[in-house]
C-alpha cells in the first residue's frame, strides 16, 4: 500500500491549541463563546441573518448563500482583506450545515495538529457519517507541498476544505488545490457596515456592551467606522476600549473614540525659533516674487552659518510647491542648484544658490499641483479599501480573467490622439478633479490640453487606423 502525500513532518503545534481566540469548537454550533473574550469574538454571527456585509456574495440570491442553504458547499478559498468575515462565514456554513466545525491557523499552529484533525475526521465520518469542515486560516501560510498534502483528503471526502487568505489566491494557492476549491472574493465592509455591527454591539446585553446602558455620539460612531478600513474586527476591539474609557460617562464621545483609535501625530522640535523665522521670510519672499527680498534672506542664513544644504532642500520645496508647472525648469534649477555647491562647497557654491533662489522669485507662480496632490492624498486617506476598477487591473491568471480583471478595458493608442473614453479612478471618484491648471506660465497651455483630453474622452472618437497595426503592451498596463 502506497502511502499519502503526507503534511506531517516533524514539529507541529500542541494538540487543543485554540486557533481562533476566545473560542472552541462546539457540537452546539460554530464555536462556544468565552465570556472573557475581545469584543470583536463575542459578536461574530452566528447565522446569515446575523451577518453583516458581503450581500454579493451571501445576501439574497448570492452564490454562496444558495450553496449554504441547499447544503452543497464544497470545498472554497475566502479571499478577502482583515476583519471581512472571513471566519466568521466559515463557522456560519459548519453551523447550518450541521457538519464538524475545526478551525485551525496556519499562523499558530503546526501540520501535527493538521494530521490529527484529519483523523478525527475520518472517525466522524464512519461512526456517525458527519462531515468535518476544516477550516484552515491563512492558508498561503502553507508551503506548496504542504498544499499539495491536503488534495488526498479532499478528493477522498475525508474533509471540506475551507481556506481564508488575504492574498491573492492565484499567486499563493497552488493550481490543483484552487482546481478543488471555489473562490469566494469578500470586500471589505462599508463604514454603514461597521456602524451597525457596533451599534449592535451596544444594544446586545448577552454577548456585548448592552448592560452598560453605553450610548455613542453619531459623529464618534462615524469617525470610528471610517478609521476602521473596513475591518469589524478593529472597530470592535476600538469600541470596547472606547467604552472603557467612557465607563464613568455613560456616552462614547470622539475623544474616547480618537483614544481607542491611538491616532499619533509626529511632532517636531520647535527650538530655534529665530532659524524659523528667517527660513519662512525667505520662502514667503520667494513666493511674492521679490528677488532683492529672496536675495537679501539667504544671505542672512548663509552669514549666520545655516547648512547651505538645507536650503537647497528648501529650494527644491519652493520649487514644486509656490511654481509647479507654470515653470517645470524651476525644480531643475534648483536641483541643479544643490549638485554645484555639493560639488564646489563654500563660498563659490554659494552663488549658485544665489542664481537658484533669483530665479524662483522671478519664476511665475502655481501651487495647482501642491493643492491638487493634497486634495488627492485627502481622498486616498478617507478611501483607503477603495477597489482598483476591473477594467484596469492586470490579469495574468486565469482566475483574474474569469473575475473579471481587465475585461473592457480600452487600448488607449487604438484612438485618435490616445484617449479611450473610460474611467481611471474608483467608481466612488470618477467625477473628482483634484488638479485645475492656473492661467500662468506654461500652465497655461496645459490646461488647453487638459480641456481638449476631457473632450476626446467624452465623444471617445475611434481611431481611422487598423488597431491591430499597433503594439500593444502584452497585458503589463
Amino acid at each position: 500500500m502506497s502511502e499519502e502525500p503526507s503534511l506531517f513532518g516533524p514539529g507541529g503545534g500542541a494538540p487543543g491549541r485554540e486557533p481562533v481566540p476566545g473560542h472552541r469548537a462546539s457540537a452546539r454550533g460554530p464555536w462556544s463563546v468565552d465570556p472573557g473574550a475581545p469584543l470583536a469574538a463575542r459578536m461574530r454571527a452566528r447565522s446569515l441573518d446575523e451577518f453583516v456585509g458581503q450581500q454579493k456574495v451571501v445576501g439574497p440570491g448570492g452564490p454562496l448563500r444558495e450553496l449554504i442553504e441547499h447544503d452543497r458547499v464544497p470545498s472554497l478559498i475566502l479571499w478577502g482583506p482583515p476583519g471581512c468575515g472571513k471566519t466568521t462565514l466559515a463557522g456560519i456554513i459548519a453551523g447550518a450545515t450541521d457538519s464538524a466545525f475545526e478551525p485551525f491557523s496556519a499562523v499558530t499552529e503546526g501540520i501535527a495538529r493538521v494530521r490529527e484533525l484529519i483523523d478525527q475526521a475520518r472517525v466522524r465520518k464512519r461512526a456517525t457519517s458527519r462531515d468535518t469542515i476544516l477550516f484552515v486560516d491563512e492558508i498561503h501560510r502553507f508551503n506548496r507541498a504542504q498544499q499539495d498534502a491536503f488534495l488526498p483528503h479532499v478528493e477522498a471526502g475525508a474533509i471540506t476544505l475551507i481556506g481564508a487568505t488575504t492574498e491573492n489566491p492565484s499567486f499563493e494557492v497552488v493550481g490543483p488545490l484552487l482546481s478543488r476549491a471555489r473562490v469566494f472574493v469578500l470586500e471589505a465592509l462599508s463604514p454603514s457596515d461597521i456602524a451597525v455591527l457596533c451599534r449592535r454591539a451596544l444594544d446586545d446585553a448577552d454577548r456585548g456592551l448592552g448592560g452598560r446602558g453605553l450610548s455613542i455620539e453619531e459623529e464618534a460612531l462615524r469617525r470610528l467606522s471610517e478609521a476602521a478600513d473596513g475591518d469589524a474586527r478593529r472597530a470592535l476591539n476600538a469600541l470596547e476600549t472606547a467604552a472603557e474609557l467612557a465607563a464613568a460617562e455613560g456616552a462614547i464621545g470622539m475623544e474616547e473614540v480618537e483614544g481607542a483609535l491611538q491616532r499619533r501625530f509626529p511632532r517636531y522640535d520647535k527650538s530655534g525659533e529665530e532659524h524659523y523665522n528667517l527660513i519662512s521670510a525667505l520662502h514667503k519672499a520667494v513666493r511674492g516674487s521679490d528677488v532683492d527680498a529672496a536675495l537679501y534672506w539667504l544671505a542672512r542664513m548663509l552669514e549666520g552659518g545655516e547648512d547651505p544644504l538645507y536650503l537647497a532642500r528648501r529650494m527644491v520645496r519652493m520649487a514644486s510647491e509656490d511654481i509647479g508647472l507654470a515653470d517645470p525648469r524651476a525644480l531643475q534649477v534648483a536641483l541643479a542648484a544643490r549638485d554645484a555647491y555639493h560639488f564646489l562647497g563654500s563660498p563659490e557654491g554659494d552663488l549658485a544658490l544665489a542664481e537658484a533662489v533669483a530665479y524662483l522669485a522671478a519664476a511665475p507662480k502655481s501651487n495647482r499641483i501642491y493643492g491638487a496632490f493634497g486634495e488627492a492624498r485627502r481622498a486616498a486617506r478617507d478611501t483607503p479599501a477603495e477597489p482598483v476598477p476591473l477594467h484596469i487591473r492586470n490579469a495574468p491568471t486565469r482566475l483574474m480573467k474569469e473575475l473579471g480583471y481587465g475585461e473592457s478595458y480600452a487600448y488607449d493608442h487604438d484612438f485618435r490622439e490616445g484617449v479611450a473614453p473610460q474611467t481611471y479612478l474608483p467608481d466612488i471618484l470618477a467625477d473628482r478633479r483634484f488638479y485645475e491648471p492656473g492661467d500662468r506660465g506654461e500652465e497655461a497651455d496645459l490646461a488647453r490640453r487638459l480641456r481638449r483630453i476631457a473632450e476626446l474622452r467624452k465623444r471617445g472618437e475611434a481611431s481611422e487606423s487598423d488597431p491591430g497595426d499597433r503594439t500593444r503592451s502584452g497585458g503589463g498596463g
